[in-house]
């Protein structure tokens, strides 16, 4: 051939160069596409390994071999398909739907069309999930976050971060610790994770466990803010809470109740804590005899937990300062239900029926309109005024009214009037019939019907004017139970009349008719009493039944 160049004259040399360009063209295209086809390979087998770590729900270490994948070979539109599906699974919706356009460019016609549904469903339900989150529908929020985001999107975080803040929100704490688990185990160092965790320990008044996880978030990111004011929240809650306890031990129950209540305002929505501050401040309500405002703080308390037996014994208390009777007898033996064996419960509950008991019979203090610090001397004149103003004689038109409310007046002085019947009265003795034996059927301050009273006096000191020394009882004489009817009633006028017991007495020393009225009554009792008492002594001795 370069015998042919020579001789070919002047047109050998340039076909020459020629030959070799060609020669080094091919060779070059040749190794050219052999480097294409080893960075298609590669691609391909960047492609794989990253469908191994899908199906091992590893999303970040796939996404970053198929991008890898893609800068060795843009022309691979698996590699788009694949990272496409991660992208939406990590809830990256525009770029997801970016990389699935870019198939549809390489291969037209691939269909996709069930991948861009579900991209498209999975971001309208997290875009509708996060409204209703902010609306405060929980339940509803929560359920499109399970059944259409994390179905669509399984590692989409910003999903999870708002399921869990969603069970928070529902006091669903136990399952929100649960799912800040998974997340932990992911990456121990997820801040979002421990300050959702640490919350969910903080509602369950698990105050050490929630102050760890705030800490490590803080030794991670000194500054972060939402991991900050939640460590220290739960600080000054704990201090307040502190410092009521103290003053409440120490007595200083004015200072404590200013500090539950400090305590209950950082936090009204820490119902698992907050049941135990109410409690806190009941009791030092209940020793201030602050009842109305004890049984409130005791309400709340049962409002959050209504099995707390000691909250119901310390309403029960509270009702009592209140004097609401029933509702204490009715929350102390629910309380003693719960509690059988608390011997204080039972005491509380026994003066709580005793008082309930009392509050039924009549209040002569009330009938008398005197305090029950009133002195005998005040009761006398409270007496007087109320015999004077509702004696049937001066109340003509209305005299049942009057007669009714007499005798009231009387029964009440009969037992007011008396220092023994007075402290037993106080001390809430069982006395149905103290008092209302005036007051009742039995005596009539009027006379004629009402079926008489029969007293047996024991006169203290001997008999009035001497004679009997210690008293003696009338029914041990020998007598006709006639003649003791009127002996025993001719002395027991007689003592009250003298002793200033009688209705008749107070009210008519009052009127200018009385001493009329006095002198002719005395002057028949007289002669009956002296009859009476001659006879009995006769009749006494012959019998010789008893020595004076």
């Amino acid at each position: 051939m370069l015998k042919a160049a020579k001789t070919s004259g002047c047109g050998g040399p340039i076909i020459f160069p020629l030959i070799v360009f060609f020669c080094f063209a091919s060779a070059f295209r040749s190794s050219l596409g052999a480097g294409q086809d080893s960075q298609e390979v590669e691609a391909v087998n960047l492609v794989k390994r990253a469908s191994e770590r899908i199906k091992l729900k590893q999303y970040g270490e796939a996404l970053e071999l198929l991008n890898t994948a893609i800068e060795a070979y843009s022309e691979l539109s698996e590699a788009y398909m694949q990272r496409a599906f991660v992208l939406r699974h990590l809830c990256r919706f525009e770029e997801s739907e970016i990389n699935y356009k870019k198939v549809l460019e390489l291969k037209p016609g691939t269909a996709i069309e069930k991948e861009l549904s579900q991209l498209s469903q999975a971001k309208n339900a997290l875009n509708s999930a996060q409204n209703l989150f902010e609306s405060g529908d929980f339940s509803k929020a929560l359920e499109y976050v399970d059944k259409v985001v994390l179905v669509f999107s399984p590692g989409c975080m910003k999903a999870k971060h708002l399921k869990i803040k969603l069970l928070l929100a529902l006091k669903d704490y136990s399952s929100a610790i649960s799912e800040t688990g998974y997340l932990l185990k992911e990456d121990d160092n997820n801040l979002d994770a421990l300050l959702l965790r640490g919350r969910a320990y903080y509602y369950l008044a698990d105050h050490d466990i929630a102050s760890r996880h705030y800490q490590k978030g803080l030794r991670l990111d000194p500054e972060h803010n939402e991991l900050k004011k939640a460590y220290f929240g739960l600080k000054n809650l704990l201090k307040k809470t502190k410092l009521a306890e103290d003053n409440a031990e120490k007595g200083k129950l004015r200072a404590a109740v200013e500090d539950f209540k400090s305590a209950l305002a950082l936090d009204p929505s820490h119902t698992a804590h907050n049941v135990n501050l109410y409690l806190g401040l009941c009791k030092v309500l209940v020793k201030l005899g602050r009842g109305n405002d004890a049984v409130s703080s005791c309400t709340e308390a049962l409002n959050i937990d209504e099995e707390l037996a000691e909250a119901l014994t310390q309403r029960g208390e509270a009702k009592l300062i209140v004097e609401d009777w029933e509702g204490a007898v009715e929350d102390l033996q629910t309380a003693a239900k719960k509690s059988p064996e608390d011997m204080n419960i039972r005491e509380a509950l026994h003066r709580a029926e005793k008082a309930l008991k009392l509050s039924k019979r009549k209040d002569w203090y009330k009938i008398l309109g005197v305090s029950k610090t009133a002195s005998i001397a005040e009761i006398k004149r409270a007496y007087k005024k109320l015999a004077l103003q509702w004696h049937p004689d001066k109340n003509v038109e209305n005299r049942e009214e009057a007669e009714t409310k007499f005798r009231e007046i009387a029964a009440a002085y009969e037992v007011l009037g008396d220092d023994e019947k007075r402290v037993r009265y106080d001390r809430g003795e069982d006395i149905e019939n103290m008092g209302m034996d005036m007051g009742g059927a039995g005596f009539n301050p009027f006379g004629g019907a009402g079926g008489g009273q029969q007293f047996t006096f024991q006169f203290e000191g001997g008999f009035p004017g001497g004679g009997f020394p210690g008293g003696f009882d009338l029914y041990q004489l020998d007598l006709p139970h006639q003649k003791k009817q009127i002996l025993q009633c001719s002395i027991g006028f007689l003592f009250l009349f003298f002793s200033g017991k009688s209705p008749f007495m107070l009210i008519l020393w009052n009127e200018s008719i009385g001493l009329v009225l006095i002198f002719s009554a005395l002057s028949v009792i007289v002669g009956l009493w002296v009859f009476s008492i001659t006879n009995a002594i006769l009749l006494f001795e012959v019998s010789q039944c008893k020595k004076w």
